[in-house]
């Protein structure tokens, strides 16, 4: 067991919580600490959670996230598309265009119900 081997791992890890720890940490101790009822209290979705149950409530909020969540899954596909792109070759590239031809009539059909408009 070479220790020299495992160094770069171990690099990695010490990186990776620097990054990660190290401005939270900075954040905590620098950042004004100044609470209050409004801060302290629950956000969710645009509208006070400890109402009525049976509220009416804004749909766009989900339709939003809906949307969101969607688009994002499909781009998430790219990255393997493009890794494996030289080895699956012309049909890759076919079937990603097919695939991303899809994805923009969706949007396109989403933006023309004015799934998108705030109002």
């Amino acid at each position: 067991m070479n220790v020299e081997e495992y160094l770069p791992i171990l690099l990695f890890l010490i990186v990776g919580f620097l990054v990660g720890v190290v401005p939270m940490i900075i954040g905590r101790v620098v950042a004004p600490h100044l609470p209050n009822s409004e801060k302290l209290s629950t956000y969710e979705c645009g509208f006070e959670p400890f109402e009525d149950s049976r509220m009416q409530f804004d749909i766009r909020y989900y339709l939003v996230t809906i949307l969101f969540i969607i688009f994002d899954l499909e781009i998430a596909f790219l990255f393997p598309w493009a890794v494996v792109l030289k080895d699956i070759e012309f049909f890759g590239l076919i079937s990603m265009i097919i695939f991303l031809a899809i994805l923009v009539l969706g949007f396109i059909y989403e933006w023309a119900k004015g799934a998108l408009d705030w109002e």
